[in-house]
C-alpha cells in the first residue's frame, strides 16, 4: 500500500505577524487610490444642499427670522475698485435651500440669492436686538460677590478698583457708561490674643501620638509610642493613672460623653474599650487588617468609627461589638476620621490625597473631595459653623457641608500637617511635623501667630514635631502632643491687647487658588 507522509499534505504557509499583515493591507489600499490622489472630488449637489441647510439651522437659527438687509444694493459695480473710497459690501452667492438670512421655506428670489455683509450700523443694530449672551454676562460679573459669600465680609471693607467701561448688553444704551468695579480684597481679620506656652508635661517614654479631654474638663488622656495610655490632671498637669494593654504604639484615644468608657486604638491592629470605673478593658473590636491610626465617637448614637492602614474605615456598634459598616473606597492609608451629628456624619482623610464624606446609614460615599495633592492627615470640624478644615502638606483647605463645597485655601504652613483644632472663637490651630504651630483666623484665613517651642532638654532638634493638638472644653487651653515625648499646654496671653499686638494686615487684592 502507498503510504503518504502526513506532513506533505500541509501547505508551506509563511507565518506573518499582525503588524506585517496590517501594513501590507495599508500598502494595497494606498496603491489602489494613489492614481486619483491629485483629482478633486466632484461636488454632489444634493449632499451639498443638505449640508448647507444643516449648517444654517445649527449656526444661524437665532437670526433666520430677521429681515433681509438690502444695504448698498444700487451701488455701481465700479465702486469697489481700489481707487474708490466708497467700497461696496462684498457679495457672494448662496446655493443652499434657504437663503440667509430669510426664514426656512422661503423661496429664493433674484434679491435674496445675493447676500451682502451688513454694514457696521447693521451689526450694531443686531447687537442691540439680540439678548445678552451668557459669556458676556459672566465677563461683566465681578468676583466681589463670591468673596462676600466665602469671607462673610461687608461691602464697607472692600476698596473700589479703577473704573472700567461697562459692556454693551442687549436692551441697553449705545453710550458706554462708567461703572465702579470692586476687586475682591481680604476683609480685616478678627483680633485674637496671642497664645503662649503655659506648661510642659513629661512622663511618656515615646512619641506622644494622641490626646482626648474628658467631658467634665477635669482630666485628659494621652496615648504614646511607649504603648501606654496616661491620664493627667488638667489643672495641675500631674499624672493620675497609667493603662497598659496595647503591644504597640497607641495612635488614637477618645473619651465617651455618653458612658464612662475610654476607647483606644494602635498599631497592633487592636481597638479597645476601657471601663474607667474598673480601669480594665471590657471590649475588643476585631476586624482591621493593619495598624489602626485614628478613631472617633459619634456624638449622639452609640457608634465608634475607626480608620486604618488597610485603606478602610469601620463603623462599630459599641455595645454588641458588631462591625456595622466597612467604609471602603480609599486607595491608601486612612489617616484621620471625624464624626458629627449632621450629615455627612462621617468624614475621612487619606494618604491617597482625598477626603470622603460618608452616608452612615447606607455605608457609602456621599462625596469625594480631590482638591488636595498630598496626603490628608488632619481634619477639624468647626464647633458652631457647618464647615470643615483639612490639612495637607500642600495647603490647609476649608469646606462647607453637606456637599463639601470649597471655601478657601490657608497657605503658608509649608510642612506636613499632622494635627488641627478649631475653637468657637474662630482660632484654627495647625501643628506640623517640623514642630511649628500656626494659628489662623478662621473667617479670613489670616495667620496671626506662629510658634516653634523648644524641645525638652536631652532631645535632638529633629525630635521637634506635633502629632496631635486639642482645645480643652473651656477653650482656654491648647494641648499638644509632641515628638520630644512631652505634652505642652498653651493658653491665651491675658495681658495682650489689640494696641500692644496689632494685626499686621493690609487689604491686598486676593489671589486665592480656587482648588
Amino acid at each position: 500500500a502507498l503510504k503518504i507522509r502526513p506532513e506533505l499534505l500541509c501547505w508551506d504557509v509563511q507565518k506573518h505577524s499582525v503588524h506585517t499583515l496590517v501594513f501590507r493591507s495599508l500598502k494595497r489600499t494606498h496603491d489602489m487610490f494613489v492614481a486619483d490622489h491629485a483629482k478633486p472630488v466632484s461636488l454632489d449637489e444634493t449632499s451639498h444642499k443638505v449640508k448647507m441647510a444643516a449648517k444654517l439651522r445649527a449656526d444661524y437659527s437665532a437670526v433666520l427670522h430677521m429681515p433681509v438687509l438690502k444695504e448698498g444694493k444700487d451701488r455701481p459695480l465700479g465702486s469697489n475698485m481700489p481707487g474708490n473710497q466708497n467700497y461696496a459690501q462684498p457679495e457672494y452667492l448662496i446655493t443652499g435651500t434657504h437663503a440667509y438670512p430669510s426664514g426656512p421655506g422661503v423661496a429664493l428670489t433674484a434679491d435674496t440669492q445675493i447676500h451682502r455683509n451688513p454694514s457696521e450700523g447693521g451689526v450694531h443694530a443686531m447687537a442691540l436686538a439680540l439678548p445678552p449672551s451668557q459669556a458676556r454676562l459672566d465677563a461683566s460679573r465681578t468676583a466681589a460677590g463670591v468673596g462676600d459669600i466665602h469671607r462673610n465680609a461687608g461691602g464697607a471693607e472692600r476698596s473700589p478698583a479703577p473704573h472700567s467701561h461697562s459692556l454693551l448688553e442687549g436692551g441697553g444704551t449705545k453710550n458706554s457708561s462708567l461703572v465702579a468695579r470692586k476687586a475682591p480684597t481680604m476683609p480685616k481679620p478678627q483680633w485674637h490674643a496671642p497664645w503662649k506656652l503655659f506648661r510642659v508635661i513629661s512622663g511618656h517614654l515615646g512619641w506622644v501620638r494622641s490626646i482626648a479631654v474628658e467631658p467634665g474638663n477635669q482630666w485628659f488622656v494621652t496615648g504614646a509610642g511607649d504603648r501606654t495610655i496616661k491620664i493627667w490632671d488638667l489643672a495641675s498637669g500631674k499624672l493620675k493613672l497609667s493603662l497598659t494593654g496595647h503591644i504597640s504604639t497607641v495612635r488614637g484615644v477618645a473619651v465617651s460623653t455618653r458612658s464612662p468608657y475610654l476607647f483606644s486604638c494602635g498599631e497592633d491592629k487592636q481597638v479597645k474599650c476601657w471601663d474607667l470605673e474598673y480601669n480594665k478593658v471590657i471590649r475588643h473590636y476585631h476586624g482591621h487588617l493593619s495598624a489602626v491610626y485614628d478613631l472617633d465617637l459619634h456624638p449622639t448614637i452609640d457608634v465608634l468609627v475607626t480608620c486604618s492602614r488597610d485603606a478602610t474605615a469601620r463603623v462599630w456598634d459599641i455595645r454588641s461589638k458588631a462591625n456595622v459598616h466597612t467604609l471602603s473606597g480609599h486607595t491608601n492609608t486612612v489617616a484621620t476620621v471625624r464624626c458629627q451629628a449632621a450629615e455627612p456624619q462621617i468624614i475621612t482623610g487619606s494618604h491617597d490625597s482625598t477626603i470622603r464624606l460618608w452616608d452612615l446609614i447606607a455605608g457609602k460615599t456621599r462625596a469625594t473631595l480631590t482638591n488636595h495633592k498630598k496626603s490628608v492627615r488632619a481634619l477639624a470640624l468647626h464647633p458652631r459653623q457647618y464647615t470643615l478644615a483639612s490639612g495637607s502638606a500642600d495647603n490647609i483647605k476649608q469646606w462647607t457641608f453637606p456637599d463639601g463645597n470649597f471655601i478657601q485655601n490657608l497657605s503658608g504652613h509649608n510642612a506636613i500637617i499632622n494635627a488641627m483644632a478649631v475653637n468657637s472663637d474662630g482660632v484654627l490651630v495647625s501643628g506640623a511635623d517640623n514642630g511649628t504651630i500656626h494659628l489662623w483666623d478662621w473667617r479670613t484665613g489670616y495667620n496671626f501667630q506662629r510658634i516653634h517651642a523648644a524641645v525638652q532638654p536631652g532631645s535632638l532638634d529633629s525630635e521637634s514635631g506635633i502629632f496631635a493638638c486639642m482645645f480643652d472644653h473651656s477653650e482656654s487651653r491648647l494641648i499638644t502632643a509632641e515628638a520630644d515625648k512631652t505634652i505642652k499646654v498653651y493658653k491665651e496671653d491675658d495681658t495682650a491687647t489689640e494696641e500692644s499686638h496689632p494685626i499686621n494686615w493690609k487689604p491686598e487684592i486676593l489671589k486665592r487658588k480656587r482648588f
